[in-house]
C-alpha cells in the first residue's frame, strides 16, 4: 500500500500572537512551529494502515519554504519512509493554488490513497483535501473518525451532529481526517536519527495567481471583567435583561 499524507507546517497555538506591521500576515519574531494537529493524526494514520498491510510506504509532502523540512523530519521521525517539498517562498492563503500544486505532485504518483489533515490549524479553512479529490477526480471521505482499508475498498465513519455516518468508497480515495482516530506517536530517538538519512527531495514549484488574499488581521478585543449581578432566583430577572439588553445572546 502507498499511501502520500500531505501536511502543513503550523505555528504552535498556545504562543501569543502578534500582528505584523503590514497588517495583514502574524509577527514572525518569537513563534515556534510544528505539525498542524490533524496532519498529525493523518501521518499516525497512514502509518497504522501500512503496518496492518505488512508492507507498504508512507509519503509525506508539503509546501513552503525550506522550514517545512524540520516538519517533515518530525513526520519521517514518526515512521514515514520519505519526503517530498515543494518548495516555494511563502505558503499561499488560497487553498485552491494549494491544491493545484500538490495534485500536479501526487498526479502519476500511484498512490492508493491520499490522506490530509480535516483542517489546518492556523487557517481553518478545511478546503485543500476535498480540492486534491476534485482536481484528481478521486472520491473523497472528510473528517473522518474511523478509517479500514481491505481488498480495494475503504470504510470510513464520519461523526454527525447526533448520528455517525458510515460510508464506503473504491481505491484510490482522498480522506481528511478528523481528531479521535488516532493519537500522533511521539519520534522515538532511533526514529529521529534514522529520520536524517531518509530520503528528502526538494522541488521548486511554480505557484499559479491566488484569487483570495488577506486584507486584514485583527486580534479580538480583551475581554471585559464579568460582574455579580445577584445570588439565588432573585438574580435571573436581571440576569435574563443583561443577556438580552447587554450581551445580545438571548
Amino acid at each position: 500500500m502507498k499511501i502520500a499524507v500531505c501536511i502543513k507546517r503550523v505555528p504552535d497555538m498556545d504562543l501569543r500572537f502578534s500582528i505584523a506591521p503590514d497588517g495583514r500576515s502574524l509577527l514572525e519574531a518569537g513563534l515556534k512551529y510544528d505539525i498542524s494537529d490533524f496532519d498529525g493524526y493523518a501521518v499516525e494514520v497512514g502509518l497504522r494502515l501500512v503496518e496492518k498491510a505488512g508492507q507498504g510506504e508512507v509519503v509525506v509532502i508539503s509546501l513552503g519554504p525550506d522550514g517545512v523540512q524540520e516538519t517533515m523530519r518530525k513526520a519521517l521521525g514518526m515512521g514515514a519512509h520519505r519526503a517530498v517539498q515543494l518548495k516555494t517562498d511563502a505558503i499561499p492563503f488560497d487553498g485552491l493554488v494549494i491544491a493545484r500544486a500538490l495534485a500536479d505532485e501526487l498526479r502519476g504518483g500511484g498512490y492508493d490513497l491520499i490522506l490530509f489533515g480535516r483542517a489546518a490549524t492556523d487557517t481553518g479553512n478545511g478546503a485543500v483535501g476535498p480540492m486534491v479529490a476534485q482536481l484528481l477526480d478521486l472520491p473523497c471521505v472528510s473528517a473522518v473518525s474511523r478509517l479500514d482499508i481491505a481488498d480495494g475498498r475503504g470504510s470510513a465513519d464520519r461523526q454527525l451532529e447526533s448520528a455517525t455516518e458510515t460510508v464506503e468508497f473504491p481505491l484510490p480515495a482522498v480522506a481528511t481526517i478528523d481528531e479521535g482516530i488516532a493519537r500522533a506517536r511521539l519520534p522515538s530517538l532511533k526514529g529521529i536519527m534514522a529520520a536524517k538519512k531518509k530520503p528528502l527531495e526538494v522541488k521548486p514549484v511554480q505557484l499559479a495567481q491566488g484569487q483570495l488574499t488577506v486584507q486584514r488581521m485583527e486580534l479580538p478585543p480583551e475581554r471585559s471583567g464579568g460582574r455579580i449581578v445577584g445570588e439565588g432566583a432573585a438574580a435571573v430577572p436581571e440576569l435574563v435583561q443583561l443577556l438580552r439588553t447587554e450581551a445580545k445572546v438571548l
